[in-house]
């Protein structure tokens, strides 16, 4: 059996010149750009606790719609009443203007 190296010394070196650019480039780039990507999602996430104090706020301004949609039904009907009682004073105030004749 030869013990002659299965591989020549070149590819050796480039395997180690290969890693230490690994480590030394891509690594650290890489935590870079997951750093950067914490901090966007930190942001995210506070703009989003923003957001909802602001839509609860807004839930809380909006809750009494419900009560002036019953106002408004309850107008309507006070309406038609109004009209019915100014039909019954016409004549009531044309039986009178008869009687005075």
């Amino acid at each position: 059996m030869n013990p002659a190296p299965v591989f020549p010394d070149a590819v050796y070196t480039i395997w180690w010149i290969g890693l230490i650019v690994t480590l030394v480039v891509f690594v650290p780039l890489a935590v870079y750009y997951l750093h950067r990507t914490w901090r966007a999602a930190r942001s995210i996430q506070l703009y989003a606790a923003d957001a909802l104090q602001a839509a609860a706020g807004i839930v809380g301004n909006t809750q009494h719609i419900p009560a002036l949609d019953a106002t408004i039904a309850v107008a309507g009907e006070m309406l038609e009443v109004a009209g019915e009682v100014v039909n019954k004073l016409d004549t009531t105030a044309t039986v009178l203007a008869q009687r005075a004749e």
